[in-house]
């Protein structure tokens, strides 16, 4: 029997990863009957170190038995949950079914959160390699289907990176489903207590579910 599995990538600007990003949206998803665990991507490293690692990640979960393996990311770990999907070169075994993303970064050729760019492709990266590591810049019309979230308050991450990859997969024709809520700060998770972006957890459950089709079974979260 086919069966789906997700990967959460918590954020944390390359350089940490946020607790409330991981295990709890692993729990969440099991709770959902979605099989789910954290990765918990190298940092502190270049460009491809966090790629190639979680492209390993791909392929043990489809080792171990998934058969359509998603993504679900927030801030640089969407960022990279990006990478994977959409980035060239992933074997037939790396390739990714969907993806969620939370507030992600998604372009390395704005000013706009620094921190992760200066960590992950350096400060004097070529606009070449900025250009190849933003993921508006890499959609194609065979580009897996996404979720996106934001915020237009965000400080940190503003919500032009949501509106830059959209605005990408629109022109490419894929599908791709998008939510700016009005208010609420970076970093909110599962964003409960937190207004009307607790409801992104609702619309990317249903939608996690149409993408996986009738595979999905009841299942714990995996460590």
């Amino acid at each position: 029997m086919s069966s789906t599995h997700v990967i959460v990538l918590p954020g944390g600007g390359y350089a940490e990863h946020a607790p409330h990003e991981g295990d709890p949206v692993a729990e969440w998803l099991a709770g959902t009957g979605v099989s789910a665990n954290v990765f918990r991507y190298p940092l502190h490293v270049r460009h491809p170190e966090p790629l190639n690692a979680l492209r390993r990640e791909i392929r043990r979960r489809r080792a171990a038995g998934a058969d359509r393996v998603g993504l679900l990311g927030f801030s640089a770990g969407g960022h990279l949950a990006g990478l994977a999907a959409l980035a060239p070169g992933a074997g037939a075994d790396e390739t990714v079914r969907f993806v969620v993303l939370g507030y992600p970064i998604t372009s390395m050729e704005t000013e706009t959160y620094r921190p992760a760019r200066l960590i992950l492709v350096g400060a004097d990266a070529s606009p070449e390699l900025r250009r190849a590591t933003s993921l508006d810049a890499l959609v194609t019309p065979q580009s897996p289907p996404f979720f996106v979230w934001h915020t237009a308050e965000d400080p940190y991450v503003p919500p032009e990176h949501t509106y830059r990859l959209a605005t990408a997969l629109a022109a490419q024709n894929v599908p791709h489903t998008v939510h700016v809520f009005a208010h609420g700060p970076h970093s909110l998770g599962l964003a409960r207590g937190a207004g009307e972006a607790e409801t992104w957890t609702t619309f990317a459950s249903a939608w996690i579910h149409e993408q996986a089709g009738k595979t999905l079974a009841r299942h714990t979260w995996q460590p």
